[in-house]
């Protein structure tokens, strides 16, 4: 059997390839693509690449998929369940594993940089990070538990209480599911956007209102909203970086003495754990997190470059790919 796929063989271009389909190996299971997601690190390690990417590499690494075929070793899944598959290969001996955070392993190989993603019609994944999607969840939810579980990620070394008032910069798709997973915890959520189309769908503020927040995550790679979230921080306030600053902008002096008089913490947060995609996937199923109405176009994955087009200038929210469309064939919602 014959696998057509997005093959990135440097950076700057991709090609669409079609390669023979080997035999799954033991712990491994392989997959009839149903739906992926498309994102603004799928366009950075295109354009610009990517500290973990290795080349030549199919990217995609928010995939929910149907199980095809299996390794003898592989008894929790059965051909046909439909899996979304948590993107990270982790050795669970390392420190970073032991103290359960998958993400930080040293050994990770996650799909889309390491090992071959889902921008193809079949992928192969490890039956340690698939997580069988709920009955209740639809495949077009199931594909958010990839960006929604970064959330909790974000959102858990953010540790958010329900006394909190969070402020969001940013309400692209990260900043909106980040403010809608805070909403279901914390006393008040107020998302920050100057762009008036995305601020107004999002029920935002243009520039950040007159008060102090106890949670501010940065959502969005201008370096001035991480300034802008350091000033509205309150007294024993926490900032989550979320988003990285693009390289080459300039980032002004950050006064530390601030910092150190309020006792205030800055936080990093990157990727997600195995645990936050069973969280999220319960969360979408219980409909907690409502998603359907961010997806603003479902395209062939044939016209990538029309969906990168689109993150690249901000002209839709979440943008999904669907390997069984037609070229040309696509769903604007």
């Amino acid at each position: 059997m014959r696998n057509k796929c997005i093959e990135i063989e440097k950076i700057g271009c991709f090609h669409i390839r079609e390669h023979e389909l080997r035999q799954c190996t033991d712990h491994e299971v392989l997959l009839k693509v149903e739906i992926t997601g498309l994102c603004r690190t799928d366009l950075k390690i295109i354009e610009t690449g990517h500290r973990d990417l290795v080349l030549p590499r199919v990217p995609g690494e928010e995939v929910v998929g149907t199980i095809i075929e299996k390794g003898s070793a592989v008894n929790q899944f059965t051909i046909g369940d439909t899996v979304y598959v948590y993107p990270g290969k982790w050795c669970g001996t390392c420190l970073s594993c032991k103290i359960d955070a998958h993400n930080l392993c040293k050994s990770m190989e996650i799909m889309g940089f390491h090992r071959d993603g889902g921008f193809a019609e079949y992928v192969f994944a490890p039956a340690q990070s698939l997580i069988k999607v709920p009955q209740k969840c639809t495949t077009l939810e199931a594909v958010f538990a990839e960006p929604l579980s970064c959330c909790l990620n974000a959102l858990e070394n953010g540790k958010i209480t329900c006394e909190d008032e969070v402020g969001i910069w940013g309400a692209g798709p990260a900043g909106t599911l980040l403010a809608r997973a805070s909403g279901v915890i914390a006393k008040s959520v107020t998302i920050i956007e100057p762009d008036i189309e995305r601020c107004n769908r999002a029920g935002g503020v243009q520039s950040p209102p007159d008060r102090l927040f106890d949670l501010a995550i940065v959502a969005t790679n201008e370096s001035t909203a991480y300034l802008e979230a350091l000033s509205h921080l309150a007294p024993k306030g926490r900032v989550v970086i979320f988003s990285g600053i693009t390289p080459g902008k300039a980032f002004q002096t950050v006064n530390l003495d601030t910092i150190h008089y309020n006792e205030q913490m800055i936080i990093g947060a990157y990727g997600c754990c195995y645990r936050h995609g069973v969280k999220a996937l319960d969360m979408l199923s219980k409909k907690q997190v409502v998603v359907t109405d961010m997806v603003s176009h479902i395209l062939s994955l044939w016209d990538l470059q029309t969906g990168l087009s689109i993150v690249k200038y901000k002209k839709g929210m979440k943008v999904l790919l669907d390997p069984w469309k037609e070229s040309g064939e696509k769903n604007e919602l």
